[in-house]
């Protein structure tokens, strides 16, 4: 697949605004008393965007990033939770596995799936965050 240098430039923002909406995210969980364990944690399965625990439990969160002109109108029209799917999910819970026998070698801890939203406005240089808690995965 051939890119153009629009659909390059649409990709690069794109990682830009995910990457900015992740570190928005941890500042709010560090900010909620959580401490951030690791971010972007890769395998071959997938990803998890932040590790994190809080008290005794161990929270791995998805954060999902939207870019908008207006953060009311956004957060009324598109909803960035809706994308995560079953097969991203299927892919989570694999690389969750993965990283609980890595580091925990059958001593598991409670762990809960969470996601952080987060709604960019990058013409006013705000954002608004919503905490989806103890998701079903």
């Amino acid at each position: 697949m051939e890119f153009t240098e629009k659909s390059k430039t649409r990709q690069t923002k794109r990682v830009g605004i995910g990457q900015l909406g992740e570190s928005i995210a941890a500042k709010y969980l560090e900010n909620k008393g959580f401490a951030i364990i690791c971010r972007n944690y890769r395998k071959k399965y997938g990803e998890i965007d932040i590790i994190a625990q809080n008290g005794e439990i161990l929270h791995f969160v998805e954060v999902k990033s939207v870019s908008c002109e207006n953060i009311n109108v956004s957060i009324n029209q598109h909803r960035p939770e809706d994308n995560i799917h079953s097969k991203k999910l299927r892919r989570l819970r694999n690389t969750i596995q993965v990283y609980l026998a890595e580091k925990f070698r059958g001593d598991e801890p409670e762990w809960v799936f969470d996601a952080v939203t987060v709604h960019i406005d990058e013409k006013s240089r705000q954002a608004k965050v919503k905490f989806l808690e103890n998701l079903i995965l």
